[in-house]
C-alpha cells in the first residue's frame, strides 16, 4: 500500500516537471519569437533617406545707405573748413531738390589730415598743407528715387566738387530688413521640396516614406543678385529632412 501511493506521488511529480517544463519551453518560444520580430521591425524602421530641400527667392530691398564723400585741400584751416560747409550745404539742396527729404540726410564730422605732420623728415613740400574728407549720407526707404538721383550727382561735380569713389567707407549699401516676414513660406517651400525628393527616392526604391526621423534648417543666406544690381536681394535657406523607410 504504501509502495503504490510513493508510486503515484512520483508519477504526479513527473507530470508536474513535464508541464512546468512545456510552459517554459512554449513561454521562451513565444519571448524568441516576439523579439525576433521585434529585431527585424526594428532593422526596417531604421532604414532612412536623408533629403534636402531649397528655397530661393529674389525682393527688392528696403533700406538704401548712400555715403556722398568729397574733398577739399587747402593751407588755412579756416578756409578749408568754409569751404566744407558750402559744398555740404551745396550737396545738401541738391538732395532736397531731388525729392530726399532734409531727415533723411546727415552730415558726418570731416576727417582732416594736416600733411605738415607727416612728411617724418621728407624734404618735399606738398602743394596743400590740409586736405578734408566730408561725407553726406542718404539713409532712405525710397530705393528707386534714391537710385535716379544718384545718377544725377555728376552735375555737383562740374559745379567743382570733387567726390571720392572706390573707398569702403563710401560703397553704397542695400539692406533687406523684411526677413522675419518671408522667412515662414520660405520654410515650408524649403521642407516641401525636401518630401518631394524624399518621396521620389521612396518610389524608385519600391519603399514606403515614414516619419521624420529628424530635421534640420539651415541659415537663411542674404546677397545681391549681381554686381550690377546690389539693389535686388537673393534670399537662400536650405532645410535637411531625414525620413524613415518602410518595405
Amino acid at each position: 500500500m504504501c509502495d503504490k501511493k510513493e508510486s503515484q506521488v512520483q508519477q504526479n511529480s513527473r507530470t508536474s516537471a513535464f508541464i512546468l517544463g512545456a510552459f517554459i519551453f512554449i513561454g521562451l518560444s513565444a519571448l524568441g519569437y516576439l523579439l525576433g520580430n521585434a529585431a527585424i521591425e526594428y532593422k526596417q524602421y531604421d532604414r532612412s533617406v536623408t533629403v534636402k530641400g531649397l528655397s530661393e527667392r529674389e525682393y527688392g530691398a528696403d533700406i538704401v545707405i548712400w555715403p556722398i564723400q568729397f574733398t577739399v585741400a587747402g593751407n588755412e584751416l579756416g578756409d578749408l573748413y568754409e569751404a566744407i560747409e558750402k559744398k555740404s550745404v551745396k550737396i545738401k539742396e541738391f538732395l532736397g531738390k531731388n525729392g530726399i527729404r532734409p531727415e533723411e540726410i546727415t552730415l558726418a564730422s570731416p576727417a582732416i589730415t594736416d600733411k605738415s605732420a607727416q612728411q617724418y623728415g621728407n624734404n618735399g613740400r606738398a602743394e596743400f598743407r590740409y586736405t578734408a574728407i566730408q561725407t553726406v549720407t542718404v539713409y532712405s526707404k525710397e530705393i528707386k528715387m534714391v537710385r535716379s538721383v544718384m545718377a544725377l550727382l555728376s552735375k555737383l561735380g562740374k559745379e567743382g566738387i570733387v567726390f571720392t569713389a572706390g573707398n569702403y567707407d563710401s560703397r553704397t549699401e542695400y539692406l533687406f530688413t523684411r526677413l522675419n516676414e518671408v522667412k515662414p513660406e520660405m520654410i515650408e517651400e524649403a521642407t516641401r521640396k525636401a518630401r518631394e525628393v524624399a518621396e521620389k527616392f521612396a518610389s524608385d526604391s519600391q519603399s514606403k516614406l515614414g516619419k521624420i526621423k529628424r530635421a534640420s534648417q539651415g541659415q537663411f543666406s542674404i546677397s545681391a543678385r549681381d554686381k550690377n544690381n546690389p539693389h535686388i536681394k537673393k534670399i537662400r535657406v536650405v532645410s535637411t529632412v531625414a525620413y524613415y523607410l518602410s518595405d
